[in-house]
């Protein structure tokens, strides 16, 4: 029984083709967009940790209140697949943060091809 157990943990494991990232956007939405157009800006890490850092140092360095921080962000990515908080001053939403796991490199489809039926 042991060595059944043992032989189980020497066998080479399967890796998952794709490679989870993050994408991490800034949406700038609400009545001020209308008065002073502005592109969304995407950024995209390979590590959930140092995109919430890079986004509390953002807004800390901006004046904003932190409403980002990793437990939420995780959270949000594992139930619901993403996260998203709004940004407001004096009523008004301002711009929208969104966290959006992505593959990177998915594996690829077999594109419907079936057997070649001849053989």
């Amino acid at each position: 029984m042991n060595e059944l157990a043992n032989q189980e943990e020497k066998s080479p494991k399967i890796r998952p083709t794709g490679r989870i990232i993050y994408e991490v956007s800034v949406q700038h939405v609400g009545s001020l967009n209308a008065i002073r157009q502005r592109e969304s800006t995407v950024i995209f890490f390979s590590n959930l940790r140092k995109a919430v850092d890079a986004v509390s140092a953002e807004l800390a360095l901006n004046n904003w209140p932190q409403k980002v921080n990793y437990t939420a962000v995780y959270r949000g990515v594992k139930q619901r697949g993403f996260y998203s908080c709004d940004f407001d001053v004096a009523g008004t939403r301002v711009f929208r943060i969104k966290v959006i796991p992505q593959v990177l490199n998915p594996a690829l489809p077999r594109l419907g091809i079936d057997e070649n039926p001849t053989r």
